[in-house]
């Protein structure tokens, strides 16, 4: 009935009668009511009652293999005689093994019946059932018929009941625990179970056999098998009568079959577990700390990164690293993990992220950190990202409190996993990296270097000074410490942090480049002269070591405590390091506090000069305690301000500061830029074809003022709109802001046009860099950086290592058509950089391979550090990289500092990466230590390091003369002191520097030796050979410069801008070189040599066209600037200038 109708019926007075019925209750599971159900539920299903039951019948199998050793033990028919043999064969056969049989035979009865399926038959045959027979009908026959109490029963066959009840029984405790042991400890408890069966079957048997013939004991039984089981056959002890000896020969048929069975299934089980690893123990992730890596492919050069690194540091030592991997491992990972260094501390583990199971077996809830890498290899980095996404989602959900370090390779997915601890976004660092390359050259080196772990070792016992230096300064890394617990730092409680910076490199050699306050999370690079240190700030500094492990010595504090008389300043030289000393030798200035009181002793203030005679040396302002305005020139934003303002009528028009509108991807740090004042339609984005706005089809017809930029990438990617942002930051005057020119495989779609539309002089084309057309069109004779992205489609080869093939192909052609162009590439693997550029017959490049090869030998994590195309920043490779993740367990401020330094962050108040030029009129400044001090107290930028570029000029027919001439050393003498002289003709006037080059007979003759070349003079074919060498090379080159002017004349392209290989002279040459490019192919005999020294000793001489890598106060963090100060910096003078003195230098050449 409906509710309706029934409503209706109550309502007039008519009882239903549905409702006089009474409710009906279901019962559920009927048939386990049944006696017999009940009896197989507690008996069979129950997993905890019927582990009592096997547990049970485990024990009794026991007790009557027991009863029966016993028995044969206390069983001696030539001494048992009477009433006691009896009594005692009476006790212990009929009460003891009657009464364990009649049980045994219930128990068998009854499971029969409960686990009969409708075949009796099946159930009969059975060989567990055919046993219990035996050994307990006999039993109880002899209850009621006593003449058969003598017959003999093999009650020890009951040791292999007692063996199929143990596998029943830990499969029911499994069952109960609901947890399961690994099957390699089931195959080998049932193989030993066999064993002992077939060892214990055996002994008693040929024991009750032999009694019919010598009487063999149970213990000489049993020790007849182990020898015989062994394949060891003694002989002492040998069965007599054949019953026996066939016993033994069917015991052994038995072995034969059964146990090479259980071996193989043992052994199967085995290579099985080494592949998928097994598990990390439970006791050992209680007791041990350990850290897991996730990956989807585990390859061996990433393998060796993680594990250099990750054990690089000293309190990592102790703990594990558990690799979880979906893949079999290959035969080199394998090889790796067999070397006794690693085989104790990395687990491998076969499985997924995404399996709560696997994630139990690597004991991920109880990991001390979980770093999840990124496929970079993978043709489609998207699908890699969501692998990556879903791993970091998975590992989240089953140990929410793990420690999450995820890796990315599109910045567009970067939001999904913003729940780690420590995320990095490749494309966006490898974007930013090469953008401040083109600015800041070999900044990718310099950040390499800074994020690897390393003791500065490397290249000590060469006979290279620049290698020493290159390798010395390497070591240098980024830590960290309270104000308060330094030494280093704890003196400049309540001073600038310009004061600190400068004193404290002065003192101890150590660059403190940030600070953090402790209410706040920011880390702040370079905060100015106007923030003021408090013992609770964190501050971060570079240095070969941090504090704690340093050892410090201050003679000066134990002469104050004996009471000794207090020195001068100098008087001293053990409170402060050597390297200070000199350094500070000649600017007395450094540690005056009031610079109103003049020096005692001005003598310290001179220069010397050519002619004897003594003049003032301009001397250089001290760094202040507390900020001063007047001492702190204006900042830059002004200046650039009121540039705007007198150029507004430039042809490129004029620019606006503001924040980008549109950002390609969510998570993009907001960056204030140079900006357009309107949006450029997408049509005038185009370099090659003109519009309705303008008709402009080449890089020549803009008429650009600077430079290009030219960037070749296969796509438009979000991550390329990092390459621009630090490009058009606002801290850029808009004076030197280069045009940008995207050479893309694929055209952009809009969404990306959208974002880079509002940017000034940024465009795009389509083309590729083996198109030699493209090339020109895209203006690239008028570009200095071109920088080659690597390609998403190259990244996977079927030889792992000629995935980078195309792209050096590519760059070495560029090479040799544009030598004069700065190329910076991007490899997948960082062992193809040794193919850059290269010379098969550039003996320097092969000594510098076996240095190589030396220092992967001894292990060092930068063997590559010391190939040219890496220390000139000309090669870059992502992998590099990975470290940054590596290194940010143990120092969590790496990525923030990394970030900073690359502008994709931009905190307020924290200052910016950029570098200047030692020109000549720099060189009065002469040391390192004297420019920073003239940074910190004229602008209050803090340096950071030194891009230093040497030349070698040699010809390989001087060097074999040189060998063999027996005047070679006193010429070579003679040349150190001719460089001596140069030198220093060099730091006292300005001479030019192109008619100078730089001669290092000792490195041509360590190359050559390296290289064990002959040492023969040559004949005279020999010369003639070289003769016709240098024709055939000048020809080529005259052949490429016709080819690309024929192509430029082809395309209506104006060859009024590409010059001449051929016609360079040898001071176009050296000042290329100065500009740090390698002209391999332009001069057979010449060769070049930048690389990048990371916070140098104070007393390093500066050189020129050396460039200084500073970090620049924010413009924006300090007050306003009052604006007579302003008119004073940009008419040129004003009283800041004129407080130093007329011949103090403010600013240095940038």
């Amino acid at each position: 009935l409906t509710i309706s109708a029934m409503g209706s019926l109550v309502t007039t007075g008519i009882v239903p009668t549905v409702s006089l019925l009474s409710r009906v209750q279901v019962e559920f599971y009927v048939n386990e009511n049944t006696f017999k159900e009940r009896l197989k539920l507690f008996f069979i299903k129950n997993q905890r009652s019927s582990l009592r039951i096997r547990l049970f019948n485990f024990s009794l199998k026991l007790l009557t293999c027991a009863l029966y050793v016993i028995r044969v033990a206390l069983d001696d028919p030539e001494q048992v005689t009477g009433i006691a043999a009896l009594v005692n064969t009476f006790l212990l056969s009929v009460l003891h093994q009657v009464t364990v049989a009649l049980i045994s035979f219930l128990e068998a009865m009854l499971l029969t019946y409960l686990s009969y399926k409708g075949n009796i038959w099946e159930q009969m045959f059975q060989i567990s059932f055919i046993l219990e027979m035996i050994n307990t009908v006999p039993f109880i026959i002899t209850i009621f018929w006593p003449p058969l109490r003598n017959i003999f029963i093999p009650v020890f066959l009951n040791c292999w009941l007692a063996k199929c009840a143990l596998e029943n029984m830990i499969n029911d405790l499994h069952r109960a625990i609901q947890r399961t042991h690994s099957a390699m400890f089931n195959q080998v408890l049932i193989l030993i179970c066999t064993l002992l069966c077939l060892v214990f079957t055996g002994a008693c048997g040929i024991q009750h056999l032999e009694r019919a013939g010598k009487n063999l004991t149970l213990f000489n039984s049993l020790y007849f098998c182990i020898v015989t089981f062994s394949t060891v056959g003694y002989g002492d002890v040998t069965p007599h009568i054949w019953p026996s000896q066939l016993l033994v020969v069917i015991l052994i048929c038995v072995a034969l079959v059964v146990l090479p069975l259980q071996f193989e299934e043992l052994a199967y089980l085995w290579m099985e577990r080494q592949k998928s690893g097994g598990n990390y123990s439970r006791h050992r992730a209680q007791t041990e700390k350990h850290a897991v890596l996730c990956v989807s492919s585990l390859k061996i050069d990433l393998l060796m990164d993680f594990l250099n690194e990750f054990y690089a540091h000293p309190r990592l030592q102790d703990y594990y690293v558990v690799i979880l991997c979906p893949t079999e491992m290959d035969i080199q990972v394998r090889r790796i993990l067999q070397i006794p260094l690693w085989s104790q501390r990395v687990i491998y583990l076969q499985g997924s992220a995404l399996k709560d199971t696997d994630l139990m077996r690597a004991k991920m809830d109880d990991a001390e950190a979980c770093f999840i890498l990124s496929s970079r290899n993978e043709v489609d980095r998207t699908a890699a990202d969501h692998q990556t996404i879903l791993r970091a989602w998975a590992v989240k959900d089953f140990a929410p409190n793990c420690p999450l370090y995820v890796q990315i390779l599109k910045p567009e997915n970067k939001f999904h996993v913003k729940f780690a601890d420590h995320v990095v976004c490749e494309e966006e660092f490898k974007y930013a990296m090469l953008a401040l390359n083109c600015v800041c050259p070999a900044t990718s080196t310099l950040v390499t270097l800074l994020v690897h772990t390393s003791r500065g070792q490397e290249g000590q016992l060469s006979p290279e000074q620049w290698q020493r230096t290159y390798g010395r300064c390497s070591g240098n890394e980024v830590y960290h410490i309270r104000l308060c617990d330094s030494k280093f730092f704890g003196e400049y409680d309540g001073k600038s942090f310009t004061y600190a910076s400068f004193h404290a490199h002065k003192k101890y050699g150590v660059c403190l480049i940030g600070v953090k306050r402790e209410d706040n999370k920011s880390i702040l690079l370079n905060p100015g002269p106007r923030h003021i240190m408090s013992a609770p700030d964190t501050c971060y500094y570079i240095n070969i070591t941090k504090e704690e492990n340093s050892s410090f010595i201050f003679k000066q504090e134990e002469k104050d405590k004996k009471g000794l008389p207090v020195t001068g300043l100098y008087d001293a030289p053990a409170r402060l390091p050597v390297h200070s000393i000199i350094a500070s030798m000649g600017t007395v200035a450094m540690d005056l506090q009031n610079p109103a009181d003049p020096p005692e002793d001005c003598s310290k203030l001179t220069l010397p000069t050519e002619n004897g005679a003594g003049s003032r040396r301009p001397s250089i302002a001290p760094v202040l305690e507390i900020a001063d305005s007047s001492s702190i020139l204006p900042c830059d934003l002004l200046s650039d301000q009121s540039e705007d303002e007198t150029n507004h009528s430039d042809e490129e028009g004029s620019f606006v500061k503001g924040y980008p509108p549109n950002s390609p991807y969510i998570g993009s740090s907001p960056t204030l830029c140079h900006l357009l004042p309107q949006k450029a339609s997408f049509c005038c984005l185009r370099l090659d074809k003109g519009c309705r706005h303008n008709s402009f089809e080449d890089a020549k017809a803009y008429g650009f003022k600077n430079k290009l930029i030219i960037v070749s990438a296969e796509t438009a990617g979000n991550g390329l709109y990092n390459f621009i942002v630090p490009l058009r930051a606002y801290y850029r005057p808009r004076k030197e802001l280069n045009p940008i020119v995207l050479l893309l495989d694929y055209p952009p779609d809009n969404h990306f046009l959208e974002a880079i539309c509002c940017f000034p002089m940024v465009y795009f084309m389509g083309g590729t860099i083996d198109n030699l057309d493209n090339l020109l069109q895209c203006g690239i004779i008028y570009a200095d950086n071109l920088v080659v992205v690597d390609k998403e489609s190259t990244m996977s080869a079927e030889e792992d290592y000629m995935a980078d093939a195309k792209t050096i192909v590519n760059v070495q052609t560029m090479f040799r058509l544009f030598p004069s162009l700065s190329i910076i590439t991007e490899l997948t693997h960082p062992s193809n950089m040794r193919f850059m550029q290269f010379r098969a017959k550039d003996c320097y490049s092969l000594a510098l391979s076996k240095l190589e090869k030396i220092e992967r030998d001894k292990g060092s994590n930068l063997a590559f550090m010391f190939r040219l195309p890496f220390a000139a920043g000309r090669v870059f490779s992502i992998s590099m990289l990975d470290t940054l993740l590596y290194q940010s367990f143990v120092k969590d401020y790496m990525i923030p500092i990394a970030r900073l330094l690359l502008g994709l962050d931009t905190t307020p108040g924290s200052g910016y990466l950029c570098a200047m030029k030692v020109t000549e009129e720099d060189l009065w400044i002469r040391t390192y230590g004297r420019l920073f001090q003239k940074l910190c107290s004229s602008s209050a930028e803090i340096p950071i390091g030194i891009y230093r570029t040497e030349s070698h000029m040699f010809s390989s027919s001087e060097v074999r003369q040189d060998r063999d001439s027996p005047c070679s050393n006193t010429l070579e003498s003679n040349r150190r002191e001719s460089w001596k002289e140069k030198t220093a003709q060099r730091n006292s006037t300005t001479s030019d520097q192109s008619e100078h080059p730089l001669l290092r007979k000792k490195s041509l003759q360590w190359a050559r030796r390296l290289s064990r070349k002959n040492t023969k003079p040559p004949s005279r074919t020999e010369r003639i050979s070289q003769q016709r060498l240098n024709l055939y090379r000048r020809s080529e080159r005259q052949e490429l410069s016709e080819l690309v002017k024929n192509r430029m004349k082809h395309l209506g392209l104006p060859t009024v801008g590409y010059e001449d290989v051929a016609n360079l002279t040898a001071s176009d040459v050296m000042n290329r070189v100065n500009l740090g490019y390698l002209q391999d192919e332009m001069n057979d005999h010449q060769n070049s040599l930048s690389y990048v020294l990371i916070n140098p000793p104070p007393d390093t001489m500066l050189e020129l066209n050396d460039i200084v890598y500073i970090i620049r106060s924010d413009p924006l963090a300090g007050p306003d600037v009052p604006e007579d100060v302003a008119q004073g910096q940009s008419s040129g003078g004003g009283q800041t200038r004129q407080d130093f003195g007329t011949e103090t230098r403010d600013e240095t050449h940038l």
